[in-house]
C-alpha cells in the first residue's frame, strides 16, 4: 500500500462528500444555476493564481533539473490552460478579465490560499506536495466520475453547458499530472520519519477539507461580515 493510498483512505469520506455535493452534482447533470457557477469561476480564478505559486515554489525547491522543468510545466498548465477555461466561462457570462482580476477573495478562498502559500514557503518539498495534492488529484477524480455518470446520455438528453469543465478535469493531461504528483509524494514520503508522515497526512486532510469547503462556499455564497 503506497503512501498516497494511505492519504486517500484517510480523506475518503471528505472526497466522497465532495462528489455528492449539490454543486458538483449540478455540474454533472447540468442543473447548476449559472449564477452559482459564476461564484466558482470568480473565486477559483483567484485561487488558481495563488495555487500556481506552489509550483513556482516547487520549481525553486527542486534540486533535480527534471523536477524543476516538470514543475515549471505544471505552472504553465495552471496559468495558461486551466485558467483559460475560467476566462472562457467568464466570457460566456459577460465577465471581463478585468473583473476577474479585481474580484475580492471571499473568506474561504483567502484562508485556503494563505494556508497553501504559507506551507509552500515554510515547509519542505514533501509538505508542499501534501498540501497541493488534494486539489490536483480530487478534481481529476471528480471530473472522471462525472464523465462516467453522463457517458450513457445523448446530447439531447442533457444540458451540456458544463461539459467543457468536465472534459478538462477528466482529461488525460490532467490525469497524468495528478499521477506524477502522486509518484513524487510517494518518493518524498519514503524517507520521511513517522512523525513527518503524520504531518503530511495532517496537511493532506486539511487541504481536502478546504476543497469541500470551497464547493460549499460557491454553493451558498459568502461574504465578509463586516
Amino acid at each position: 500500500m503506497s503512501f498516497t493510498d494511505t492519504l486517500h483512505d484517510a480523506a475518503e469520506p471528505i472526497w466522497q462528500a465532495q462528489i455528492e455535493h449539490p454543486f458538483v452534482q449540478g455540474i454533472g447533470d447540468g442543473t447548476l444555476p449559472e449564477s452559482t457557477f459564476e461564484n466558482w469561476v470568480r473565486q477559483d480564478y483567484l485561487y488558481l493564481k495563488e495555487f500556481a505559486r506552489l509550483f513556482a515554489w516547487a520549481t525553486a525547491k527542486s534540486p533535480e533539473l527534471d523536477a524543476m522543468s516538470w514543475n515549471a510545466g505544471v505552472l504553465d498548465l495552471t496559468l495558461n490552460t486551466e485558467m483559460e477555461l475560467h476566462r472562457e466561462y467568464a466570457a460566456r457570462f459577460g465577465i471581463s478579465e478585468e473583473e476577474l482580476e479585481n474580484e475580492t477573495m471571499w473568506p474561504t478562498t483567502r484562508a485556503y490560499t494563505d494556508f497553501l502559500v504559507r506551507t509552500a514557503a515554510d515547509g519542505d518539498r514533501a509538505e508542499l506536495h501534501a498540501a497541493l495534492l488534494p486539489c490536483a488529484w480530487a478534481y481529476v477524480e471528480i471530473g472522471q466520475t462525472l464523465e462516467e455518470q453522463i457517458g450513457g446520455q445523448t446530447a439531447a438528453e442533457r444540458d451540456g453547458r458544463y461539459d467543457d469543465w468536465i472534459a478538462q478535469y477528466a482529461s488525460e493531461e490532467f490525469a497524468q499530472t495528478a499521477a506524477r504528483l502522486r509518484d513524487e509524494m510517494n518518493r518524498l514520503a519514503a524517507s520521511a520519519t513517522e512523525t513527518d508522515r503524520e504531518r503530511l497526512v495532517e496537511l493532506f486532510m486539511l487541504s481536502s477539507r478546504y476543497e469541500w469547503k470551497f464547493w460549499e462556499m460557491c454553493w451558498e455564497g459568502e461574504s465578509w461580515p463586516v
